[in-house]
């Protein structure tokens, strides 16, 4: 009778919200009533031991280079000074370390698989902990969780600026954010120090792909992305954006289990989970989705992004990835989140790794995930190259875009945003799904 207590107690939630401190106070004091064996119930993989601790990843050369490097093809991780990432709500981490539907609304930035900055590698891999490794003094890094629909300051998100629920029209406002907030902030030189942006964005559009399809046609999603990186590219010196493929979305359909989290998913992405298996609206669903894909690459497997102290990689490494699964050929449920859709911080680990290792491989020959049921393990940089790759194949040897060649101004036309309730209230529907 577990499952029904935690719909009742998150019904009771959506009627009565309470604002900022007390809603967070209230809400994660909540969490506490449940016992670590009535947790363990639903989905006992989730939860590890305190004490656990990966191994560190150790390389032959983690040193920084001798000088800052002017030339975005000589830079090294240990010379990454500054990490930032934008996208939805799988780089919020929204619910990541969530053992119950209670937990769906925190997000859980800390952990966040291409930014969180939650104690060291050892206690949870991702990116920002694997970069730290090599320069210790790296500045962004998110260093504690959020709650949904609250608003949260840099010293809480850090330069993990994603916003859950956005899709890719929403995606300018995120660079304007991140802009601006690099520009002033104290500890950052703006014009010197090389900075790492992680972007991920796009699945939400194929979510509501079915409610306006002129919206999140494939068109604007291109448009809106390809806005975004020339706003960057016009005004940040010394960067580097990784643009993370999306997934094939068709297998979440299979992710599913009896309890009312994973009703939500039909709210989350109800384009995708609705539609009866062999419909044709299914069948073009998935076509949208392998043409955001195609669309990704024609745009960014050129020098169009690449200049002397600016690129733009498409790192593909999620392009054919089937979730985990069991022995049996079941979902792994331990890789995703009590509504049956975001990932654990399990999944988050595997999406850092991979997203690591695409770094330091050339274009046409980055790895790509087939299934997460086998662990990725990481790379080291190459001694004869440990640079972060990003010359495209398009960008003849020796050669890179002029600073003023290829900017344009962009007319920005910014939709207006969708409404966005805060996730828990999604749990008054329950009912009615």
């Amino acid at each position: 009778m577990e499952w029904l207590f935690i719909a009742l107690a998150t019904y009771l939630l959506a009627l009565c919200p309470v604002e900022g401190d007390e809603w967070r106070l209230e809400y994660e004091e909540g969490l506490s009533h449940y016992s670590e064996e009535a947790l363990r119930k639903e989905f006992p993989e989730k939860t590890r031991p305190i004490s656990f601790k990966h191994p560190l990843f150790m390389c032959p050369d983690m040193s920084p280079s001798s000088s800052v490097p002017t030339s975005v093809e000589l830079v090294r991780a240990a010379d990454i000074k500054v990490i930032a990432a934008l996208g939805d709500s799988l780089t919020t981490a929204i619910g990541a370390n969530a053992t119950t539907v209670l937990g769906i609304p925190i997000e859980f930035r800390h952990v966040s698989w291409s930014i969180g900055g939650y104690g060291s590698f050892q206690d949870v891999i991702t990116l920002a902990n694997i970069i730290r490794l090599f320069n210790p003094s790296l500045v962004g890094p998110a260093p504690s969780k959020t709650v949904h629909g609250t608003p949260a300051p840099l010293c809480e998100t850090g330069f993990n600026l994603a916003v859950t629920g956005h899709n890719t029209f929403n995606l300018p406002e995120q660079v304007r954010h991140l802009i601006d907030s690099l520009k002033t902030y104290e500890d950052i030189d703006f014009d010197v120090d090389w900075k790492l942006l992680t972007i991920l964005i796009g699945m939400n559009d194929i979510c509501d792909y079915c409610k306006d399809k002129s919206l999140f046609s494939v068109e604007n999603f291109i448009h809106y992305m390809t806005v975004s990186l020339e706003m960057l590219m016009n005004e940040v010196p010394r960067m580097i954006v990784n643009v993370v493929q999306i997934l094939p979305m068709e297998t979440l359909r299979e992710v599913q289990k009896p309890t009312p989290g994973c009703l939500l998913q039909r709210s989350f992405c109800s384009c995708l989970v609705k539609p009866a298996a062999g419909s044709s609206a299914l069948k073009e669903l998935v076509g949208v989705n392998l043409e955001f894909q195609k669309a990704l690459e024609q745009l960014l497997h050129s020098d169009r992004f690449f200049k002397k102290d600016f690129a733009v990689v498409l790192q593909p490494f999620l392009k054919h990835a089937d979730p985990p699964r069991l022995p049996n050929g079941k979902i792994d449920m331990s890789f995703f989140t009590p509504d049956c859709f975001h990932f654990t911080m399990k999944g988050h680990e595997e999406l850092a790794k991979g997203l690591w290792n695409n770094m330091f491989q050339p274009e046409g020959e980055k790895f790509m995930v087939e299934s997460f049921s086998d662990p990725i393990e990481l790379v080291c940089p190459q001694v004869s190259h440990p640079y972060i790759y990003t010359r495209p194949a398009a960008a003849k040897s020796g050669s890179s875009r002029p600073e003023s060649a290829g900017i344009r101004l962009a007319v920005l036309h910014l939709m207006p945003p969708l409404a966005l309730l805060p996730l828990w209230t999604l749990a008054v529907n329950l009912a009615s799904l």
